[in-house]
């Protein structure tokens, strides 16, 4: 029986190569083996970037001659017309990789542990509960 897997979103500047922008940096420490070993595994991969134009398609076609073809590029599914008027830019992904995290990029290897570590059950470890907001601030004494 086929199991649906998540849609995971990727950023391509600093996530899946060093971020040089405009030009293309070197691809990160197991970026695209990562990327291949999920799309093995039936995950839905959509590079969601700033790049566009001539930029994107680099990009687009730098992930392909690494191995990596993505089931999106920049919008939720291949068919999606964006209209400004209409749509919201928020994508329809289960999970967004980027550099810019709160806290930083982990790294490819502890991403795809996240992500397979259990079997394909995903764990994010998520803070302790707090009372609101200042409860993520931690007291100086």
């Amino acid at each position: 029986m086929f199991e649906k897997r998540l849609t995971i979103a990727v950023d391509f500047d600093g996530t899946i190569v060093d971020d040089a922008y405009p030009r293309i940096g070197k691809p990160k420490l197991f970026a695209f083996e990562t990327l291949k070993m999920l799309q093995r595994k039936n995950y839905q991969l959509i590079l969601w970037t700033y790049r566009h134009g001539d930029r994107l398609q680099e990009a687009v076609d730098f992930c392909a001659e690494n191995g990596v073809e993505f089931y999106a590029v920049n919008k939720s599914y291949p068919e999606e017309q964006f209209n400004e008027a209409e749509s919201s830019r928020k994508l329809n992904a289960d999970l967004f990789i980027d550099d810019r995290n709160v806290g930083g990029f982990p790294g490819w290897g502890e991403i795809y542990q996240m992500i397979e570590g259990n079997g394909g059950e995903l764990e994010v470890q998520r803070p302790a509960k707090s009372k609101g907001l200042m409860g993520l601030f931690k007291k100086s004494r």
